[in-house]
């Protein structure tokens, strides 16, 4: 399917349902996010012209030896034409269409002269052997790191070569060990950063992910690997601020997108996801450790034949928080677990043990949610005794089931509902003790 075919698409499937009037409850459960408007990135001095690159230096990785007949190792050639590009003012590192470049792990390191240009359109292929990897990059395959107005564009294909991975993760064989494994394209301490029109496929684990960074905007970006590839996440977010994803379509074995400690003002918008894991934030709270989200917003997406829908996920013994949150006009076809809250999440081969501590939810807005679950419980709060989900909004949900009936599962989770609610969800509401106790919180400060 051509990106302009899909963008019409998936428009056309997210178009608001009809909301009802909003009711007196709604502005207890109000939350404050911060929308990033499409202009909202010119003031980083972003975006450079997509095209057009009069009064710039090309700096062309077949200039500097690459080969790019997929067999060649042009790892130096694409090292040499970085060190030139990097250092160059408004220079442009090129990728070139119509061939095949095989690159090993490799760290791009800046800072860099200003308005730099990454134009990837031919295709970069990772090694396929495990055994041969580089010892010294367990966990990259291509990192870029401490860049700032750098722009990354093309119709290029990012290609991390990843089926042997996959066979000898312990999730495809449990005879296998449990041990980590690349990272197809990895943004690292940057800031002011745009990503658009690439596609990343096949990562030895998670396909593209953005840490430590502030002010990224991700457009048109497509990320795919088979439903069964263990640990593929699409596009994973880590201590990071200001990011916004749009207009990606994103399929893989694991989450579609993952959030997780240390972010905070993420935007989506017209995403669309599948197969995969869902959209998820977390998990958090592994090991005992502290984990904090918040200020997130999911607007427009589309969830086809995936696990999950809309999960946070967090584990027992935990700390820290999830909150101001906030989910709308989204579709889901086919999805297990559309909603989902899961205090309780256990990706471990042994039983993990009951614990007191877990990280805080609450604020968490669903709105103009509908569609199909393959699932009898579409929406599931699971949430501790001892820290409980609260102010959960609902409204204006309606999830059917093609063969059977549908239900809400709730355990010490409260909150508000409004318009109408499809399952019906009164288990939010039979506490008013906790409902009492939501309205009073305010901001959790203890880390």
């Amino acid at each position: 399917m051509r990106k302009s075919t899909f963008l019409c698409f998936i428009i056309v499937l997210l178009l608001p349902v009809v909301r009802s009037t909003e009711k007196d409850s709604l502005d207890s459960f109000r939350i404050e996010v911060q929308d990033e408007e499409d202009d909202d990135f010119e003031v980083l001095g972003l975006p450079y012209p997509e095209s057009e690159h009069e009064n710039k230096v090309t700096v062309n990785v077949d200039e500097f030896g690459a080969v790019g007949d997929g067999l060649s190792d042009d790892t130096q050639a694409f090292v040499n034409a970085w060190n030139k590009a990097c250092t160059s003012k408004n220079s442009v590192f090129l990728v070139p269409e119509g061939r095949v470049y095989l690159v090993n792990a490799t760290r791009f390191r800046g800072p860099c002269a200003e308005k730099l240009v990454i134009q990837i359109d031919g295709t970069i292929v990772a090694p396929d052997d495990p055994k041969k990897w580089d010892t010294k990059n367990p966990r990259i395959w291509l990192g870029f790191y401490d860049l700032t107005k750098v722009y990354f564009q093309g119709d290029g294909i990012i290609d991390g070569s990843g089926s042997n991975w996959w066979a000898a993760s312990c999730k495809k064989n449990k005879t296998n060990p449990c041990k980590g494994a690349p990272t197809a394209l990895t943004i690292d301490a940057s800031s002011a950063v745009r990503v658009k029109g690439i596609t990343i496929r096949n990562s030895q684990q998670m396909h593209f992910v953005i840490s430590r960074c502030e002010s990224v905007r991700v457009s048109g970006v497509e990320v795919s690997s088979p439903g069964d590839s263990p640990n593929t996440d699409g596009i994973h977010i880590t201590g990071s601020t200001n990011v916004v994803l749009e207009n990606c379509k994103i399929g893989t074995g694991d989450d579609c997108i993952s959030i997780v400690n240390g972010s905070s003002n993420i935007k989506m918008k017209n995403i669309y996801c599948g197969p995969g894991h869902g959209i998820s934030i977390g998990s958090l709270g592994k090991n005992n450790s502290t984990g904090i989200v918040e200020k997130v917003v999911v607007d427009k997406a589309f969830l086809h034949d995936t696990t999950n829908g809309l999960r946070i996920k967090t584990w027992q013994g935990g700390s820290g928080y999830v909150r101001s949150i906030r989910y709308q006009n989204v579709r889901m076809d086919n999805v297990s677990n559309p909603i989902i809250i899961d205090q309780f999440y256990c990706d471990s081969p042994t039983t993990c043990q009951n614990q007191t501590s877990a990280v805080e939810i609450s604020q968490i807005v669903y709105r103009d949610i509908s569609g199909t679950s393959r699932t009898k419980e579409a929406m599931k709060f699971a949430c501790s005794d001892t820290v409980p989900c609260t102010k959960i909004l609902l409204d204006n949900i309606n999830l059917q089931r093609k063969n059977g009936t549908v239900e809400t599962f709730c355990n010490s989770a409260s909150g508000s509902v409004s318009g109408t609610v499809q399952p019906s969800a009164d288990c939010l509401l039979s506490s008013d003790k906790e409902d009492e106790r939501s309205r009073e919180y305010i901001v959790h400060t203890e880390l």
